[in-house]
């Protein structure tokens, strides 16, 4: 049963066109990834369909009747004055709506003039007796319990749960509005990249969810491990253009593979036959002069080629960013921890620490939200003091660092400038620099607070490049980019001639960059066999 279906759909925002003639269906039931490079217009196709973006062209948009969504967008507007757990118990406004007519009708049986009336207390008993079959549809009599578990599995602190929202990160405001659209229960859930800010086990709840969901699912996202454990079709945006191919993410990379190069060949083939014939009608222009039987045939093959209905020639390279991470030799013994502990007040983060991570190394660190990995890097770089023991940096190793919010970035700087300062370099060589990173002629002199979170990324990677370093501490680097730059960030790494300590919860991106795993969990910090 198609439930959404776009026709012929344009977008076009300020100068940009986003996509054009763009079709798609969405089916009941399917569990859709939909995936394409930062800025092909994702997150408009989902405000398009929840309305906020409107077709152009004569482009319509067609619903199938009664048909429910709920929409994750990246940043959701929540009321700042709940409590996590009260704006997540809000979520399903239906369920207090019907506990508050139960109570009212329950509270009118005690009245005189109801249970004095035949009619009155039998009209109150039937209204009782179906509020209370809709509420337990609903799930009324286990709501609170219900949601309170579906917070703690999506990555949700106890003593986060009764926090106001105004003290909340972006992160867990999110997990907030997935949870409050799950218990809705939409018959189609538009997720816009929930799984950004998730910790391992939070992305398995999510994966879990989402296979098990009654209802059709399309999820924006560039986690491929994800992709691949929890999706039936991909969606590529592409170009302006939606493909939908059958299967999960690996499956999508093998038979894009094989269409691109059937493409190719079909291309290659119908090039020759319209040269073949181009030439074919020279010559009959040259014998025309002489014969004017040549002329309908001059026209009857430049009727034939007008007919054909040209292949066109597949982008088999597409631009990605440059990123070449130039390590150098430096101490043999790059990182040691000797007998390290940590409190903040009467919390503590961990103790007896002992690790030596040696040159050459790809470590990555992982564990739950709040376990102290971030904390980790910062007494790393000296921003945080250990309380016990001592860390000691090789003597030739030059750190550099990529942090998650991108709080290393000066948001009122430009982008030209901080690439010119951090490199001592001109504004044309910057400029050049830049380019190498995706970034537009327009966007160098953009301030970095009106970048997008994926051209921060891009942009702390390049920095990270500037300063030389041997030594990577990297937290969460994936999780801004998009499935083509964060290849190349895996390829970059492979390179690498130094040293690389990364915080990471991208399952995909661990496996194919790190070669043995450190756990922080429960004040301990531990090893675990590398492959996930």
């Amino acid at each position: 049963m198609i439930q959404i279906q776009l026709s012929n759909i344009t977008l076009v925002l300020g100068a940009r066109r986003i996509f054009e003639n763009l079709n798609w269906e969405i089916q009941r039931g399917q569990k859709i990834g939909l995936i394409g490079a930062n800025g092909a217009g994702k997150s408009s196709l989902f405000k398009m369909i929840e309305g906020e973006h409107s077709p152009e062209m004569g482009g319509t948009i067609t619903r199938a009747r009664l048909i429910t969504t709920g929409y994750l967008s990246q940043q959701p507007e929540l009321d700042s004055s709940l409590t996590a757990f009260e704006a997540a118990l809000a979520g399903n406004p239906r369920v207090a709506e019907v506990h508050a007519e139960l109570e009212r009708v329950e509270n009118s049986l005690s009245d005189p003039e109801v249970y004095g009336n035949e009619k009155k207390l039998e009209r109150a008993l039937d209204q009782q007796h179906k509020l209370i079959d809709e509420y337990y549809s609903l799930g009324g009599d286990s709501y609170p319990a219900r949601v309170r578990e579906l917070l703690l599995g999506l990555g949700l602190a106890e003593s986060e749960l009764t926090k106001p929202m105004s003290v909340l990160s972006g992160g867990q405001k999110k997990l907030i509005g997935l949870a409050r659209l799950l218990l809705v229960r939409p018959d189609i859930l538009l997720l816009d990249e929930p799984d950004n800010h998730l910790d391992l086990p939070g992305k398995m709840y999510l994966e879990k969810l989402i296979r098990e969901y009654e209802g059709t699912v399309v999820i924006i996202s560039h986690d491929r491990y994800l992709l691949d454990a929890a999706i039936t079709h991909i969606a590529e945006l592409e170009d302006g253009r939606l493909t939908l191919f059958g299967g999960n993410y690996t499956d999508f990379v093998i038979d894009k593979e094989e269409r691109l190069a059937r493409q190719e060949e079909l291309y290659q083939i119908q090039k020759r036959g319209i040269a073949r014939m181009e030439m074919a009608i020279k010559r009959y222009r040259l014998w025309v002069q002489f014969n004017d039987k040549f002329a309908s045939r001059i026209h009857a093959m430049e009727a034939r080629i007008a007919r054909v209905d040209k292949i066109e020639k597949p982008t088999l390279d597409r631009k990605r960013m440059e990123l070449r991470l130039n390590g150098w030799r430096g101490s043999n013994k790059v990182l040691e921890f000797v007998d390290v502990a940590k409190s903040f007040g009467a919390k503590k983060v961990f103790s007896g620490v002992n690790e030596t991570i040696w040159h050459g190394e790809r470590v990555g660190l992982i564990g739950p939200n709040g376990a102290g990995k971030s904390v980790m890097l910062r007494m790393i770089l000296g921003r945080e003091m250990p309380d016990v023991g001592e860390i000691k940096i090789g003597p030739s190793v030059s750190v550099g660092y990529y942090a998650q919010e991108h709080e290393t970035l000066d948001f009122n700087q430009t982008v030209v400038d901080s690439v010119r300062y951090a490199g001592e370099m001109s504004e044309s060589r910057a400029t050049a620099f830049l380019l190498r990173y995706l970034f537009t002629y327009k966007q160098v002199s953009q301030k970095i607070g009106e970048l997008s979170g994926g051209e921060r990324s891009r942009l702390q990677l390049a920095l990270v490049v500037l300063s030389g370093a041997n030594f990577l501490l990297l937290d969460e680097p994936t999780n801004n980019l998009d499935i083509a730059s964060a290849e190349v960030l895996e390829q970059a790494l492979e390179d690498f001639e130094g040293t690389v300590l990364v915080i990471s919860h991208d399952r995909y991106f661990l496996d194919r960059t790190v070669e043995r795993l450190l756990v922080i969990e429960n004040g301990r910090l531990g090893r675990i066999p590398w492959r996930l």
